[in-house]
């Protein structure tokens, strides 16, 4: 397994909107931590993404929902506990700044949205339980990971790579580190609690914006 550290890319423009969207998301997963459990409950059932309500299944008794369309945005913000609020805004800091400054802060925010959403429609397509509201910004964020591995395929990744109890430190290129982040999203479709078909769908988004852009640049 490889966890990254820190890469070797430097950035022309100061990332705004990257840090913007960690700063929302930090500060969304604060109120989070403030709410009692029911009230908890009801604001991830109200702001998450519920793909219920697309396709007409059950709804929770007794709770104000928010606008669907408001939902495909504020489920990107709210995170289910502090290993997936860190893990989402790490890897959104480290390969995040590198897509805003090849793309411009607007686009990068347009297309981090746009992400996001295609995630969540996989989720709808192939994942599991329409009832269960998904939240995280771990869609969108795949999708900025996708366009990474297009855009700089050798920048060079400072990783943590664990083996068994062994952990060494060791530089690989982005290409092969996405690489194998994408293929362990397919051997983990099994796993249940974590919307996998939205990392996947995300990633493949990312790659779709990134390619066509790369190469009409040339």
């Amino acid at each position: 397994m490889l966890f990254p550290l820190r890469d070797e890319n430097p950035n022309e423009r100061f990332p705004f909107v990257t840090i913007t969207l960690i700063l929302i998301s930090v500060l969304v997963f604060l109120y989070e931590l403030s709410l009692p459990d029911d009230a908890l409950v009801e604001l991830v059932y109200a702001a998450g993404f519920l793909p219920s309500r697309l396709i007409g299944g059950p709804l929770p008794l007794g709770v104000e929902l928010l606008p669907l369309a408001f939902t495909f945005v504020t489920h990107m913000f709210m995170h289910g506990g502090w290993m997936h609020l860190i893990g989402n805004m790490w890897f959104l800091w480290l390969f995040g700044d590198n897509i805003e400054d090849r793309l411009g802060h607007l686009r990068f925010l347009m297309l981090y949205i746009a992400w996001g959403w295609v995630a969540a429609a996989a989720q709808l397509v192939f994942g599991g339980d329409p009832s269960i509201p998904m939240v995280g910004a771990s869609g969108a964020i795949a999708g900025v990971l996708g366009a990474y591995a297009i855009f700089y395929p050798t920048a060079r990744i400072h990783s943590l790579l664990f083996i068994f109890i062994l952990i060494t430190r060791i530089t690989v290129p982005a290409l092969l580190l996405l690489g194998l982040w994408f293929v362990y999203q397919f051997m983990s479709l099994g796993e249940t609690g974590v919307a996998w078909w939205a990392h996947i769908g995300g990633f493949v988004a990312g790659v779709l914006v990134a390619l066509p852009l790369k190469l009409s640049s040339r």
